[in-house]
C-alpha cells in the first residue's frame, strides 16, 4: 500500500472517529436533557423503548470506535492492510468498503462459512 493510500485511511479514519464521538456526546446530553416524568404509562413505555434503542445503537457505535483506533494503531505500526489471519494483503476495494477489517476476504468468508455450519 502506497503511502498516500495510508493517509487517505488515516484521514477517513480520524473524520469517521470524530463524527461517532460527537454523536456520543450528543446522546449523553440528549439522555441527560430528557428525564421527563410522563403521567401516562404509554408515553413513558415509548421513550424508555426509544432510550434504549438509541443506547443500543450507541454502544455498536463504542464498539466501531474502538475498532477505528485499532485501525489508526495498525497505521502507525505499518500493519494496516494485513490479514490477521493468513497475513496477506487485504485489497484496497475492501479496505474502502470497511476500512477496519482485519482479514482478507477469503479469510472472512471461510469463517462466516465454518459459522453458518456451526463448527
Amino acid at each position: 500500500m502506497t503511502k498516500k493510500q495510508l493517509e487517505e485511511f488515516k484521514d477517513l479514519l480520524n473524520e469517521r472517529l470524530s463524527e461517532l464521538v460527537d454523536e456520543a456526546h450528543n446522546t449523553v446530553g440528549d439522555l441527560i436533557e430528557g428525564e421527563e416524568n410522563f403521567p401516562d404509562p404509554t408515553d413513558r413505555a415509548t421513550a424508555e423503548s426509544d432510550r434504549n434503542f438509541l443506547l443500543r445503537i450507541r454502544d455498536r457505535e463504542r464498539r466501531l470506535i474502538l475498532k477505528i483506533r485499532e485501525a489508526l494503531e495498525r497505521i502507525e505500526d505499518g500493519t494496516f492492510g494485513e490479514c490477521e489471519n493468513c497475513g496477506e494483503n487485504i485489497g484496497v476495494k475492501r479496505l474502502r468498503a470497511r476500512p477496519v477489517t482485519t482479514l482478507c476476504i477469503d479469510c472472512k468468508t471461510e469463517m462466516e462459512s465454518i459459522e453458518k455450519s456451526g463448527n
